[in-house]
Order: structure tokens, then sequence, then C-alpha cells
């Protein structure tokens, strides 16, 4: 069967480094990082103190205030990063609510409102049990679907840090079969102490603004955010006259069942997805102009996908450029596949491969091209976006213009 061309034509995001697409590019083209103290918890105890926080955010200026309460903090991220995407695609509009459809990729959820419910309770304060209301993780999608009228579809991947990258790949695979017309597919996840004081356990955690393949790099920066793609079937977008951010061309996704924390330290598994994410695209290795890296800033991390991206392009003269956009939003845990999947549209759009921020020196063991000194212009039309959680869950789109 041929594959049918998925066409991007909405894209929101909210996070630490822009609350619309326009704040967000200007951010992204510049190499403005959002990553500085986090005042949302107390983080004295921890020995690393920084992320890319949501600043100057105030749930009133989007919210009813009822509304507002019965929403977590990665709930109101999701709705509002959704709700620009809709308005942007006029999917609404066009197709009937049971042709459209939400995948969202979730990790923490609602856990900061539970975590308040949780310090009010041990104090003998009666805790609100509204804020308890998100912490599964559908509820996000759950309220997305309910507010937007999308009754075609809803569904919530939690693959830890590649869940809003497979988000987005099922949604295309819904769109290409035909069950939906188009789907908002991305991801919403919220800072919490929870996860911030698990990551600091792990020693995974970088005092400074994270230095993704850097010499000295320490760990993660944590962040937050929400992030969405509309997809739709190409034929469709283009008689309807509707604008075209680009495409995705096809994806890979695995478990490589190596580690719980740890990648399979070879590259292997990470190489094998990103030539399966090429072939179910059609598409040859030599026209990728560059990747947009997973990226953390751990050492082990970014070891591993210089060497998977080496082995993956190993046919090739020259390597493609592996960048990393984390110095500028952070990690954003569950939300990150989308906010990156974004970013990598934005910089094709933008004829530029996007700065790897916060350089300390070079690596010998991390050996390609990293933009370390800037963003660079670029006339490419492929680029692969990688997302690799914990447990071997591996994702790499093929996203184009």
């Amino acid at each position: 069967m041929k594959r049918k061309s998925i066409a991007i034509t909405g894209l929101g995001i909210f996070c630490a480094a822009g609350k619309d697409l326009a704040s967000f590019t200007g951010a992204l083209l510049s190499g403005k990082s959002a990553i500085g103290p986090i005042d949302l918890f107390d983080v004295t105890p921890f020995p690393a103190r920084l992320g890319a926080q949501v600043r100057g955010y105030d749930p009133a200026d989007h919210f009813e205030r009822r509304d507002a309460a019965r929403l977590s903090r990665a709930d109101q991220f999701g709705m509002i990063a959704a709700g620009q995407a809709l308005a942007e695609s006029r999917v609404g509009g066009h197709y009937s609510p049971y042709d459209l459809g939400v995948c969202l990729g979730a990790g923490a959820a609602g856990m900061f409102h539970a975590e308040q419910w949780l310090q009010s309770s041990l104090s003998g304060r009666p805790g609100r049990p509204s804020l308890l209301r998100g912490l599964l993780p559908d509820r996000t999608a759950t309220t997305i679907a309910t507010v937007f009228n999308l009754a075609g579809y809803q569904g919530s991947i939690t693959t830890a840090c590649s869940s809003s990258a497979t988000a987005i790949g099922w949604g295309a695979d819904l769109v290409a079969t035909g069950r939906l017309k188009a789907v908002l597919c991305g991801g919403s996840d919220s800072l919490s102490l929870l996860t911030f004081a698990g990551f600091n356990s792990l020693k995974v955690v970088d005092p400074l603004p994270c230095a993704p393949f850097s010499l000295g790099r320490q760990g993660i920066s944590s962040g937050e955010g929400a992030a969405f793609l509309v997809l739709e079937e190409e034929a469709e977008a283009r008689k309807r006259s509707t604008h075209i951010y680009g495409f995705l061309h096809g994806y890979g996704v695995a478990g490589e069942a190596y580690h719980m924390t740890a990648p399979e330290p070879a590259g292997m598994e990470a190489a094998r997805v990103m030539t399966q994410a090429l072939e179910s695209a059609g598409i040859a290795s030599e026209e990728v102009g560059w990747v947009n890296a997973h990226g953390t800033g751990t050492p082990l991390n970014d070891q591993v996908e210089a060497k998977a991206v080496r082995l993956a392009f190993a046919g090739l003269a020259s390597m493609p450029p592996l960048v990393s956009t984390k110095g500028l939003t952070g990690h954003c845990l569950g939300a990150a596949g989308a906010v990156e999947a974004v970013a990598t549209i934005v910089a094709l759009n933008h004829r530029t491969i996007p700065q790897t921020l916060n350089f300390r020196g070079r690596d010998p063991e991390c050996d390609l091209e990293f933009c370390h000194g800037g963003p660079q212009p670029s006339q490419a039309r492929v680029a692969l976006s990688n997302s690799f959680a914990f447990g071997g869950n591996i994702t790499s789109l093929v996203l184009g213009i």
C-alpha cells in the first residue's frame, strides 16, 4: 500500500523558551536559553537547582478561575499549546469531530498539583481534592478532546522521555491508514518535586545549564512545557489551501530492553531505529541535513548517541551535524519529543541548523559537528529528531519541508 503523505498544518508550543510559536522561534534562532533558577518548589536540598521553568505564568490569563482550578499545570500547558495548533490548522471547521483525534505523550502529568495536595494533608490542612484530578496521565488528552470536540480518538502514550515523539508517529499512522482525517499530536509535562528529586538522586542533573556533547558535562537541566502538531493527509490539506509547515515522512520506534536507565553502549540499537525511520520514509541517508539529538547532556547518553549517528550514516563521506536544543528548553520529559519536533520544523523552515548551547570544551568521545559555535545556514529539507528514553524506549522522527 502506498503510504499517504502526512502534512503538518498546525504548530503550537508553550514552554520556558517561548509561550507561542513566534517567541519560541525567536529564542531558537538567537540561541536564548531559558534555563535558570527554579522557584516553583523548594530546591535548596539538592546539589543541582537549575531548570527551564515557565516564568511569569498566570492561569488567569488563559482560563476562567473555575476551569483553572480543575486543570493541573500540565493540563493547562497542554490546553494552551493545543489551542494554538488547532487554531492555525483550522481542521475543526473542516472535518467532522468524529474524523479528528488527539494522541498525547505524557510523563509526570499532574504530579505537581498532587504534591500540593499531599503537603496540605501532611500539615493537617485539608487538601483540595481537585488537585488530584490530573494525576492520571490520560487526563490531559481527555480534557483536550472534550474542550476542542475531537471525538474520533483519544490516546495517551507513556514511554518516558520518548512519549510525545511516539505519539506523533502514532498520530501519523492513524491518518495514513484512513482511521482519522486529522490528528492533534504532541505532549505536555510539568516540573514536579518528584521528578526533580529523582533525577538528582540518580546524579544526572548538571548544577550548571546543561551542556550537551561538551567536555565536562554532568547531566540534564529539567524543563517543562507543551507542544503539538496537527497532522493530516497532504492532498486534503492542499485541497483546502491551508498552510503546510512541513511533513512527517516516517518514523522508527523500538524498545531496546538493554537497561532500565542506561542506553545500549555501542549505539547499535539507536542506529537501527534511525535507519528504520529513514526506510519507512523512503528517504536516503544522504538527504538528511542534520539530526536533532536527544542530547540530554549526560556523559553516557551523548557519547552513545554520537556513536549511533556514526553507525547510521556510516556510508556517507561526511556525517550530518548532530545538535541538541535542550540547552534552550531544558529536558521537558514527556513533552520533550514534541518540543524538539516543533524546533526541527521551525529550523528547517528558516534554513537554519540550531546551535547546541553552553559549550565547555571539545569532548574527544563526541567527535561530530555539534554547531557549538552558533546557528549555521542550511538548505536541508530533511532532518531527524531523536528521542531516547529510559527503559530503552527509542523513537526517531523523519521530518521535512
